[in-house]
């Protein structure tokens, strides 16, 4: 392996020793280990080169881990970049809840295990690559996407306006290509496109995708090139008419500003050669926010200035409001400040009244269109990310991280609005004979869909998660151990109810509980609670499994 393709790991602490001792337990062969010895130093290097993660001590002078922490989190460069904090400070909660807030995904003390050290390192590292495996996938078929485009392109300015079907095909036929010979790699791009967001996690695939959209788009430009050759067949046509990208959209509901009649009727006469639009009119940014929000539009075109203020007052209003409308600003007043303004306020283009025609308006009606549904698709793609890191794949249910974060926090709330915490901790019976007979597909199954029916048996406030292969948890908030109890009691003989089918073959399942509620604890912590919780799963399973057993000090209580 090369040094570039080792992933950077910045390790901070004013200790030389804490470095090696560090450094020493991280060393592989695809890992590079940079060093910073205060937090100043951190911050000249988090600038200056890709760090994939940052373990820091916390106490340091001049500058602790807690204010670096903060520093990092300013900087958009620096942000998103995870942070361990490794030290030896007090394990009081304030302190914890204090590395937490300042944006550190864990916390560890010294002396560091460091089996669980590498374990965790090995987790963000890995996330890392996969970042970097997605944005070079990313580039890679926004690359296909763009030769398509600047293909598409050329073809509109050598077919603008009226294309007679007719017309095409003899234009194909003489450039050697016919409708067949487009229309498969056309189906093959969007096929592998499809593939691609279905299967975005699996790198290998990714690749294959990648590789066959990009075959698909150098044959279509190839059939390009020879329609662009054609010399002998007069391809000059009209220049009127709207963009052909606008023609084949479909019904496209767009909203005009503007106060002015003049104004408004010169916009609508535009449009109206294009039919599949569906304009309609607001004259004041009080009306267009309520219209924004009771008959929502696909875009606006706003003047920038109106009886009740500007195009820049309606943008800021709409991200109060949480609106999301793609906004074209068109005005009078065609200076360049002006058009600086509107863009870094969010308007997706600029078109002066003095310059406005069918072309340039349809055009950016079109790019506007175009830039909002992508930003959609990112939106959507962040989301599912997210939604990645704390969910497990197979369960659909919360990963064991974000147990532990929420324990935490509900603790806390509890301990402030003295409410009920239950936990309860299941374990599926025997589930290891299921792989063993039947095969890892089956308990893959078995697993998918104990997550669904738990999720569908619980309330929206409680929160399940899987916390290892067949050991799930469930928090139970603002209940006590008796209506809790009585939940998963009703829940585990559901399950006694459910069969299961692999392959035409039916079977059942059981599980086995431990229930604790955090006000039967002396000390009333994550760890205890859990503990409590395990044991009852413990006695559960030893009275002979598919069992409910209640944690009390001293002793439990079961139910069959």
């Amino acid at each position: 392996m090369t040094d570039i393709e080792k992933i950077n790991v910045l390790l901070v602490d004013d200790k030389p020793a804490n470095l090696l001792a560090l450094e020493s337990l991280l060393e592989q062969p695809d890992v590079n280990i940079v060093k910073a010895t205060s937090g100043n130093e951190a911050l000249g290097v988090l600038l200056e080169q890709d760090i994939a993660l940052t373990l820091m001590d916390v106490q340091m002078p001049d500058m602790d881990g807690f204010e670096t922490a903060e520093l990092m989190r300013c900087n958009e460069r620096t942000r998103s970049i995870p942070i361990i904090f490794v030290t030896a400070i007090s394990k009081e909660q304030q302190h914890i809840f204090k590395g937490y807030e300042t944006g550190a995904v864990d916390y560890l003390f010294k002396p560091v295990d460091p089996l669980i050290l590498t374990s965790k390192v090995r987790v963000f590292l890995d996330l890392h690559r996969q970042r970097l495996q997605t944005e070079n996938a990313n580039h890679k078929l926004e690359a296909v996407i763009e030769r398509l485009q600047q293909a598409n392109k050329k073809i509109l300015e050598q077919q603008r306006a009226v294309i007679e079907e007719e017309r095409l095909k003899v234009l194909l036929q003489m450039a050697g290509a016919t409708a067949h010979e487009l229309n498969q790699p056309l189906m093959g791009l969007l096929g592998s496109v499809e593939l691609l967001l279905m299967e975005q996690d699996n790198p290998e695939k990714v690749k294959i995708h990648i590789a066959r959209i990009d075959t698909a788009g150098r044959r279509i430009s190839e059939i390009v090139k020879k329609i662009q050759n054609i010399h002998q067949v007069d391809t000059q046509l009209a220049t009127a008419g709207p963009d052909i990208s606008m023609v084949n959209r479909p019904l496209i509901k767009i909203l005009s500003v503007e106060d002015s009649d003049m104004d408004f009727k010169d916009i609508k006469t535009l449009i109206a050669t294009s039919n599949n639009i569906v304009l309609k009119r607001s004259t004041t940014i009080d009306d267009t926010l309520k219209l924004m929000k009771t008959d929502p539009v696909d875009i606006a075109l706003v003047d920038y200035f109106l009886p009740d203020g500007t195009g820049l007052d309606l943008m800021q209003k709409m991200v109060t409001g949480a609106i999301d409308t793609p906004v074209i600003v068109i005005t009078g007043k065609g200076d360049e400040m002006i058009a600086t303004q509107v863009i870094q306020a969010g308007a997706y283009d600029y078109l002066p009244k003095d310059q406005l025609n069918e072309k340039n308006l349809f055009q950016a009606i079109s790019n506007a269109l175009t830039k909002s549904q992508l930003k959609n698709e990112a939106r959507v793609a962040i989301r599912r990310m997210a939604e990645m890191s704390v969910r497990d794949v197979l369960t659909g249910l919360y990963n064991r991280r974000y147990f532990f974060e929420t324990l935490d926090r509900e603790i806390a709330r509890t301990g402030r609005t003295r409410s009920g915490l239950v936990l309860c901790m299941m374990d599926l019976d025997h589930f290891k004979r299921i792989n063993d007979t039947m095969g890892h597909p089956a308990g893959d199954m078995v697993l998918s869909e104990f997550g669904k029916m738990l999720k569908d048996w619980i309330r929206q406030s409680d929160t399940p998660c899987r916390y290892g292969g067949e050991e799930f948890a469930v928090m139970l908030t603002d209940t006590d151990v008796q209506k809790a109890t009585g939940v998963c009691e009703r829940f585990r003989a559901a399950l006694n109810q459910r069969i299961f089918t692999y392959n035409q073959t039916p079977f059942q399942m059981t599980v086995s509980m431990g229930i604790a509620s955090l006000m039967s604890l002396t000390h009333q912590t994550g760890e205890n609670l859990i503990q409590a919780a395990d044991d009852a799963l413990y006695q559960a399973k030893s009275l002979g499994r598919n069992t409910l057993v209640v944690y009390r000090p001293g002793s439990a209580a079961s139910m069959k």
